[in-house]
């Protein structure tokens, strides 16, 4: 993965000239093109109900803490606590790049696959295939050995899959590639839209940084597009089309695609003139020998998965259930989780290129926000207000730190396996964005024994039992009225049913300090 794009610039001299003639599919190198911009979907009016969900008189700048979930099922967090920890893991990506640069070619003793029936179809595979699908041994070795020492991870990346792979293959077919070079991105990134190798290749598709902005990828401090799955599978597309211009051939593409063109043409002089990836694989770097056959096995598993005992789950969250507004100010990912009660791994999930968790705003560039189909309207029947909520929470994050924190609430943690930014936020009862900023964090990565600066908004978090104040109820001037806590209530959602009332109305009626309400609570509301 490291070597291919150290080599760009020889598409200029390579021996394998670009011919008047060639495909009219194959982009010419380093065009950019409008398609590469991502176009930000257009919310249909089906989507919004106008008649629900106004907010009015609502002080958003003092109530910067209203929009915060309130309750949730407990088992149901424990197992998102577990898919967030394995979400953001590197595990995945690391063990497949280890298995790709370190396979032997050794037999494998796996009597569940015979031979005769992985001949068969590898056989049926070849045929609907533009690959060279053909048996050989060293290709039943890597098959048989994912099979029988990896199927733990080949299982997490079958469900991340019918995550990704729906939108793959629309853009694979947009561009007139093989949909099979979804399989490619198992082998890049394990699927980890952050993935970052050794030598600084990023996303899905592992673009260097030089390569990506010669294919329309936006890269900033804000912003990586070699991290979204939809504008780095179009750069993919089209710089694997190109390479199938100069080779002729989606084996020779695949290794040009890892290592460059030009160490594909010395391995097809060094073989003597051989075009068959097979025939020229000794003369390829070591990370190369190994990339097709990882590339043929994966594709031969996941498509035989169900014959070899894997399941096809329901990814946490569906391509098709999402859509795309494009923003009109800048504003945080935290920001709009406290909006729309979506978890922040949730959004960093469906929108890995903003690398700060900010979504920035700059004339001339089409930043959009991938949500959830539900939280959309939502989100755009209450646009002004939750922009002039951002602008606010902004505009208090430029004064110093003293004036928010006293010194005795500065902690600080030791990451633990299994944490991350999302986890400790929580038990902290702080943002993933003010972690990140206390701590020069530039991404959400963390290693275990780490030491994370926390001021903690709530002394009694850090776990030093303090006595809380009571707060005396302000006296309602005029007639009032009880509302009862229902499920998923919380002090936002209940001030949006009434006009005029906003969350520190409801605090200031009821003594209320904090932000949890129970089920059943009974609270006094002013008749407007």
């Amino acid at each position: 993965m490291a070597f291919r794009f150290f080599t760009i610039l020889l598409f200029i001299n390579v021996s394998f000239c670009f011919s008047q003639e060639a495909d009219s599919t194959v982009v010419q190198p380093l065009q950019i093109k409008d398609s590469l911009v991502q176009k930000t979907i257009v919310i249909k009016d089906s989507l919004i109900d106008n008649t629900s969900q106004k907010v009015t008189g609502i002080d958003l700048e003092k109530d910067s803490m209203a929009f915060k979930n309130l309750l949730d099922d407990v088992y149901a967090a424990k197992i998102d606590e577990k898919w967030h920890e394995e979400l953001y893991s590197n595990t995945l990506f690391d063990s497949i790049y280890e298995s790709v640069t370190e396979l032997t070619y050794e037999p494998v003793d796996y009597p569940e696959l015979s031979t005769e029936t992985l001949k068969a179809r590898l056989k049926e595979l070849d045929a609907r295939t533009p690959f060279n699908v053909e048996y050989n041994e060293s290709l039943e070795s890597v098959i048989k050995s994912y099979l029988k020492h990896r199927r733990n991870h080949l299982q997490k990346l079958i469900t991340l899959s019918s995550f990704y792979f729906p939108m793959f293959e629309r853009e694979l077919d947009n561009q007139n590639i093989p949909l099979e070079i979804k399989y490619l991105a198992i082998v890049e990134s394990a699927l980890k839209p952050r993935a970052k190798s050794r030598v600084g290749a990023t996303g899905l598709w592992q673009f260097m940084f030089a390569t990506g902005k010669e294919y329309g990828l936006d890269v900033s401090s804000y912003v990586d597009e070699r991290s979204d799955p939809i504008k780095s599978t179009v750069a993919a597309s089209k710089y694997l089309s190109k390479l199938y211009g100069i080779f002729g051939d989606w084996d020779l593409a695949l290794a040009a695609y890892n290592s460059g063109p030009g160490n594909v043409s010395k391995a097809i002089r060094r073989s003597g003139g051989y075009r068959n990836y097979w025939n020229i694989r000794h003369n390829l770097p070591r990370e190369t020998a190994g990339y097709l056959p990882a590339f043929l096995a994966n594709m031969y598993i996941f498509e035989y998965a169900e014959e070899h005992g894997f399941k096809r789950y329901k990814p946490e969250v569906a391509y098709f259930e999402t859509d795309t507004i494009r923003v009109k100010r800048m504003i945080t990912l935290d920001q709009i989780s406290e909006v729309t009660d979506v978890p922040i791994e949730k959004l960093q999930f469906l929108n890995p290129s903003y690398k700060l968790d900010v979504v920035p705003f700059v004339e001339g560039k089409n930043y959009s926000l991938r949500l959830p189909n539900e939280v959309i309207g939502k989100f755009v029947n209450n646009e002004d207000k939750i922009y002039e909520f951002a602008k606010a929470e902004f505009a208090k994050r430029e004064k110093p730190l003293p004036q928010f924190f006293k010194a005795d609430n500065k902690t600080t943690y030791r990451v633990k396996s299994g944490d991350y930014l999302g986890k400790i936020s929580r038990m902290h009862g702080v943002r993933v964005s003010e972690l990140k900023r206390w701590n020069g964090l530039r991404s959400n990565s963390l290693k275990i024994g780490q030491r994370l600066t926390i001021y903690n908004k709530n002394p009694n978090v850090s776990g030093t039992s303090k006595p809380v104040k009571t707060i005396k109820p302000k006296p309602i001037s005029g007639p009032f009225f009880y509302y009862t806590v229902a499920d998923g209530d919380s002090l936002w959602t209940i001030s949006q049913k009434f006009t005029g009332v906003s969350v520190q109305n409801i605090k200031d009626w009821n003594g209320i300090s904090g932000t949890k309400l129970k089920i059943g609570m009974k609270l006094k509301i002013a008749k407007s």
